[in-house]
C-alpha cells in the first residue's frame, strides 16, 4: 500500500491549522493570564495591568480572527477525510498531530515540573497556581484531542467533533467578553488613554517649569515661556480638546498644572497607574502623587530648592 500523495491543498489546509491552532492557544492563555494578574497584582509590579495597551487588546483580536480560523479549516480537513478515507494516512497530517501531543505533553511535564519546583521553595500563590492550573487545562485538553484524533476517534464521532469545536468556540467567546469587563467598551479606554496622555504631559511640564526655575531662579509667568525652539522643546497640548493645560504661577517657587480628566483615578482600582506616570524627566517631587477626580484637578507643586538647587552661573 502506498502513502497517499500529499497536494497544495492538503500542505496548506494542514499547515494553516495548526499555526492558527497555535496562535489561538497563546493568545488564549495570554489573555486569561493578563485577567490573572488584574484580580491578583503583584505589589512589586508598579504596573499591574495596563488595560487599555495594545497587549490585552491584540491578544482578544487573535482570538477573535484565529478561533474561527483554526474551526473552519479543521472542518474542512475533516470533510476531506471523509469524502477521501485515504488523507487520513498523509504524513501531512501524521506529522502536525504527532507534533501537536508532543507539545502539549512537553507543556504538562514543564508545567508540573515548576509546580513542585515553586512548592518546594514554598513560593506558592493563588496567582501562580491559577496560572499553573489553566496552563494544565488548556494542554491537557489539546493533548487529549489530538490524542483521540491520532486514534481515528474523530474521524468516527463528527457529531462529537464538531460539538467540541462549538464548544470551544463558546469557552474563547466568554473569554473575550470578559475582557471588556476588565478593560472596558473601546470608547472606555479610549477615554483612559486620553487621562493617561494627559498625565503624562503635565509630567513632562512639570519638569520643564523646574528646569526653568534651575535656571534663573524664577517661574516662568507663563508655559509659552518654555518654549524653546533651539532645544527642541513646545509645550504639549490636551490631546483631546487641542486647547492649552492650564498653568498658574502661586509664589516664586510654587504653581500649579491643572488638566480636565474624563474618569476618577480612583473610580477603578485598574486604573490607578494612569494617575501615576513614570518619572522620566528626573525623581519625583517630596509627596507627588497625580490623583485626580472627574472633571478639571489642579495639581499643585513646590519646588524644594535643595532637592533641586539652581544651576551655578558662569563667571564672567
Amino acid at each position: 500500500m502506498t502513502n497517499p500523495k500529499v497536494t497544495p491543498k492538503d500542505f496548506f489546509l494542514w499547515a494553516g491549522a495548526m499555526v492558527s491552532l497555535y496562535g489561538s492557544v497563546v493568545a488564549f492563555i495570554t489573555l486569561v493570564f493578563s485577567y490573572i494578574n488584574y484580580v491578583f497584582p503583584d505589589p512589586l509590579a508598579y504596573y499591574t495591568v495596563d488595560v487599555f495597551s495594545g497587549g490585552m487588546r491584540f491578544q482578544m483580536a487573535s482570538l477573535i480572527v484565529l478561533v474561527p480560523v483554526t474551526l473552519i479549516l479543521m472542518r474542512l480537513i475533516r470533510k476531506d477525510i471523509a469524502a477521501d478515507s485515504d488523507k487520513k494516512d498523509l504524513w501531512i497530517r501524521r506529522w502536525a498531530l504527532f507534533l501537536t501531543v508532543f507539545i502539549a505533553g512537553a507543556a504538562i511535564v514543564i508545567d508540573l515540573i515548576t509546580l513542585i519546583n515553586y512548592f518546594l521553595g514554598g513560593e506558592l500563590t493563588s496567582r501562580f497556581l491559577l496560572k499553573v492550573a489553566v496552563l494544565l487545562l488548556v494542554a491537557g485538553g489539546v493533548f487529549l484531542h489530538f490524542f483521540a484524533d491520532l486514534k481515528g476517534y474523530w474521524l468516527k464521532q463528527p457529531q462529537r467533533a464538531q460539538m467540541v469545536g462549538w464548544a470551544a468556540g463558546l469557552l474563547v467567546l466568554v473569554t473575550i467578553l470578559a475582557g471588556f469587563f476588565i478593560m472596558g467598551t473601546p470608547a472606555e479606554a479610549r477615554l483612559y488613554r486620553f487621562d493617561s496622555q494627559k498625565a503624562d504631559d503635565l509630567l513632562s511640564i512639570q519638569w520643564q517649569v523646574v528646569n526653568f526655575w534651575q535656571q534663573k531662579e524664577t517661574l516662568p509667568a507663563s508655559l509659552e515661556e518654555l518654549n524653546d525652539p533651539i532645544g527642541g522643546w513646545r509645550n504639549p497640548v490636551d490631546p483631546q480638546s487641542g486647547e492649552s493645560y492650564r498653568y498658574e504661577r502661586t509664589s516664586n517657587s510654587s504653581f500649579k498644572l491643572c488638566a480636565t480628566f474624563n474618569r476618577s483615578s480612583d473610580e477603578n482600582k485598574r486604573q490607578s497607574s494612569i494617575a501615576r506616570p513614570a518619572a522620566m524627566y528626573g525623581a519625583p517631587m517630596p509627596d507627588e502623587n497625580w490623583d485626580h477626580g472627574e472633571g478639571e484637578h489642579c495639581f499643585d507643586r513646590t519646588i524644594d530648592p535643595e532637592r533641586y538647587p539652581p544651576y551655578n552661573k558662569p563667571v564672567r
